[in-house]
């Protein structure tokens, strides 16, 4: 009997480090570097994100067929040195910076990666990091042909490129090249609103309806030009990257009419506005790149990847006015997701492995990819550290939870395998009552510890979507942004539409107010019983008691920490923070029941690597 083809996938050393494995072409198991050792967007080679892998998978690293990693840094190294050269000598404090690192560790890849794998001495295969993106978004897809998008900061020299997808096989037909970039784009404002890069802009997202377009001109005048197929070119004279160590330089604070916002400074009406502007824009790019990928290729689906495939609300308007008729997107679209690429790669070209499109389902399996815990080891780590907990049973326990939410509680909810993204869909999240207009602001400052204007997403039952939201269509990964009905929404009064601004905050949008944003829109993600039974009951047993089948769903973490992965992670967040109750597996605790709190000593669940 021959054995099985294990492939195991790898990005690191740049941001958001991952490993994913396949058996056999199908995904076993994928996870984030930064969910194990705790620093968000580790960039570092993950160690423990493999040794999970392959302990979820039953194998060691002498039974794995090839090992892939997400991109070509020699290709990138030769785009830094020409960058540099191109500017030289501006530019020179940053090559002292980044020249030593390449030359002790990213040049010599090849044999960081086998002594990183514990002395692997078999094949190791590379692919480009947007083949890698591209492949993410293709292979998993539920479709057996589609038009492929990628968009994102910068791979080796490409920043976006388009292709097609056919049964095993995808061709990437065009690129644009760095320093020309939507990401770089977005994240230039990023950091110029005072907000983190890589991270924050989400936040830039959030930020977006409070404000006005005031700065749209001022961007497509002097900023970019963009051309009808979506392509544009970066005025360089406004920006910092390619030879300082920012985003941003004094003309583009010029332009926009003073310095980058201090981090964690109180925003006003100009931060509102730029993240407004921006965001329309990009929004405008990515029509026109998809409407342009649609005359050249004659596709009805379209497949996404890369950062920028993050941006929901673009999402949304790509599925309401562009020209495809079906939309998917790579739940971890980001740098993570390009380890899950990078081993599809292998699977169909280099072992010409089949692939089969699931009967319209993809093959993602909820994006739940990550480590689950025994009723044993939670119960475990729960008598350990003197917790109060019940065992209901599974029907009393999702009642119980399910009346807790009515009444106003907020819920700590780990269950299952955790989700490979930045997002959290069921399995390791905070959960609220979207009917509450205090719970968006209650969950912003006593629970995530974030700025109060940024929104939280629904999570709804599939089959009911259409009743709450503009959308009828699967959106499983919190992917896409969607107005909510309008015979749900509640007009403004004459005093609340003289508000401005941030003072738009706290009225209520809709008869779901804390996950509908002032702009009456929501991030949806709609739920089946059949990926995820425990989380679709819930919400079903919550419509039972409201008739409302709906709920806030917002990642199980505090503001600058990644998600939890472990129970004692979860644990932990719930002792600090005001969540009511926490639901472990079959377990439920109660706050009040509990122990005063005390920190105890730093503490993470390894997985080894043999």
């Amino acid at each position: 009997m021959a054995s099985d083809n294990i492939l195991l996938g790898i990005s690191a050393y740049y941001h958001d480090s991952a490993a994913a494995l396949l058996r056999n072409g199908e995904i076993v198991a994928a996870a984030s570097e930064e969910r194990f050792t705790r620093k968000k967007g580790d960039p570092e080679f993950p160690t423990q994100a493999v040794a999970y892998c392959l302990a979820e998978a039953g194998v060691g690293m002498d039974q794995v067929t090839a090992v892939g990693f997400y991109d070509k840094p020699i290709l990138k190294f030769e785009r830094i040195l020409e960058s540099y050269l191109s500017v030289a000598p501006r530019g020179f404090r940053q090559f002292l910076m980044a020249g030593p690192l390449w030359v002790k560790d990213k040049l010599w890849i090849d044999r960081n990666l086998r002594k990183s794998l514990g002395g692997y001495e078999g094949d190791l295969c590379y692919a480009e990091h947007h083949e890698s993106h591209a492949a993410s978004a293709f292979f998993p897809s539920p479709f057996q042909e589609a038009a492929i998008l990628t968009m994102d900061g910068v791979g080796e020299w490409a920043t976006s490129s388009f292709g097609v997808g056919r049964g095993s096989d995808i061709q990437l037909v065009r690129e644009m090249h760095w320093p020309d970039s939507i990401g770089l784009l977005y994240s230039a404002f990023t950091y110029y609103t005072g907000f983190k890069i890589n991270s924050g802009e989400y936040k830039v997202m959030g930020l977006a309806p409070y404000g006005e377009p005031k700065f749209v001109k001022l961007i497509y005048d002097h900023l970019i030009d963009l051309r009808e197929d979506g392509s544009f070119r970066l005025n360089q004279d406004y920006f910092g990257y390619l030879d300082s160590l920012k985003m941003t330089n004094e003309k583009f604070n010029e332009l926009f009419g003073g310095p980058p916002r201090e981090p964690e400074s109180k925003l006003t009406q100009r931060e509102m506005d730029l993240a407004r502007s921006v965001q329309d824009v990009c929004e405008e790019i990515m029509l026109r790149m998809a409407r342009s990928v649609h005359r050249e290729t004659g596709m009805e689906n379209l497949c996404m990847a890369g950062g920028v495939a993050l941006n929901c609300v673009g999402n949304g308007r790509l599925l309401r006015e562009g020209p495809f008729k079906r939309l998917w997107i790579q739940p971890a679209a980001g740098d993570a997701g390009g380890s899950l690429g990078v081993a599809q790669l292998m699977w169909h070209r280099r072992f010409a492995g089949p692939r089969t499109a699931n009967g319209g389902k993809d093959g993602m399996k909820g994006a739940y990819l990550g480590p689950s815990f025994k009723p044993d080891e939670i119960k475990s780590y729960l008598d350990e550290v003197g917790a109060k907990y019940h065992e209901p049973d599974r029907a009393t326990r999702l009642t119980q939870v399910a009346q807790l939410l009515a009444d106003g509680k907020i819920i700590g909810w780990f269950n299952g395998r955790m989700e490979f993204g930045p997002r959290s869909l069921g399995a390791r999240s905070i959960l609220g009552d979207p009917r509450s207009p205090a719970m968006q602001s209650q969950m912003n400052i006593k629970i995530k510890f974030r700025e109060g204007f940024r929104p939280f997403a629904p999570s709804v039952l599939r089959e009911r979507v259409a009743d709450y939201f503009e959308l009828d269509t699967d959106s499983p990964y919190m992917l896409l942004v969607a107005p909510v009905k309008q015979e749900r929404c509640i007009a403004m009064n004459e005093d609340q539409s003289k508000l401005w601004g941030i003072e738009q905050l706290n009225v209520p949008r809709s008869d779901i107010p804390a996950v509908t944003h002032i702009d009456y829109s929501a991030r949806v993600q709609t739920v089946t019983r059949e990926v995820n039974a425990d989380y679709y009951d819930l919400i079903s047993e919550f419509d039972r008691i409201t008739g409302c089948p709906v709920l806030v769903n917002t990642s199980f973490n505090v503001r600058g920490e990644p998600i939890v992965c472990t129970p004692r992670d979860a644990h932990t967040c719930f002792m600090r923070t005001h969540i009511d109750t926490l639901v472990l597996g079959p377990y439920v605790l109660h706050k009040d029941e509990q122990e005063e709190w005390t920190e105890t000593e730093d503490w993470r669940w390894k997985f080894q690597l043999d």
